[in-house]
């Protein structure tokens, strides 16, 4: 069956050029110009990825993103006329995928679609035990071992190194991290995050001053690499 994509956007000419690009490449397209229809249609056709621009009617892209967040994980790719850093930052730490700048090549957002839905369709491990290189963790007893060494985590700490290590190389920004492990009990502290990965770091890599597990992806967040 052919994936779902919702297109959002009030510009009607780059709905309509999007919406035949994916078709063409196999897509079924559901189209919105403001944001109240863009979280009406989500709601109703349960879309398997949403291309969103931020400046739109009604409900701006940057509320869109985060009422759905609330509600779905669906992959979000989000459209930006500016080619800030801050909009890129802040779109993904409000729990979008990935972002294009305006004006874009249509054929760079089907290919931005097809790796973006690659990765949602990599489903999370579900083992008890996870490895990742020389790094053992222990979901169940809550226990982590490198080589064969007990690490002493905090409860926090453990928490933000299973949730990476269950999709081992993916980038999460430190808004994802946090409503992974405290949901909305964070209240805006997010870069207490930077804390607990300088921690983490001190007590797993050999050299936390060039870690080889926990790695930095400058002006977006963290991921856990495997050796």
């Amino acid at each position: 069956m052919a994936k779902k994509i919702l297109v959002v956007d009030d510009e009607k000419r780059i709905v309509e050029i999007l919406k035949a690009y994916l078709e063409r490449d196999g897509y079924q397209v559901i189209t919105a110009y403001d944001g109240r229809s863009a979280l009406e249609f989500s709601r109703r056709d349960s879309p398997d990825l949403i291309i969103l621009d931020l400046m739109l009617p009604e409900v701006s892209g940057w509320d869109v993103c985060r009422e759905l967040r609330k509600e779905t994980d669906v992959p979000i790719i989000m459209l930006t006329a500016h080619d800030d850093t801050t909009d890129k930052i802040v779109g993904l730490e409000l729990g979008a995928d990935d972002y294009v700048t305006k004006p874009f090549d249509p054929k760079e957002i089907i290919s931005r679609v097809r790796a973006v839905l690659r990765r949602s369709d990599v489903k999370p491990v579900s083992k008890s035990t996870i490895n990742v290189g020389e790094i053992m963790i222990d979901t169940n007893k809550r226990l982590v071992r490198r080589s064969d060494r007990n690490i002493e985590l905090t409860p926090i700490e453990f928490d933000i190194l299973r949730v990476m290590a269950e999709n081992s190389g993916r980038v999460y920004s430190r808004m994802q991290l946090l409503d992974k492990i405290q949901g909305d009990a964070y209240e805006g502290y997010e870069r207490t995050i930077d804390s607990h990965i300088k921690n983490l770091r001190k007590k797993l890599e050999l050299d936390p001053n060039h870690p080889q597990y926990i790695i930095t992806i400058y002006g977006v967040g963290y991921k856990l690499e495997g050796i």
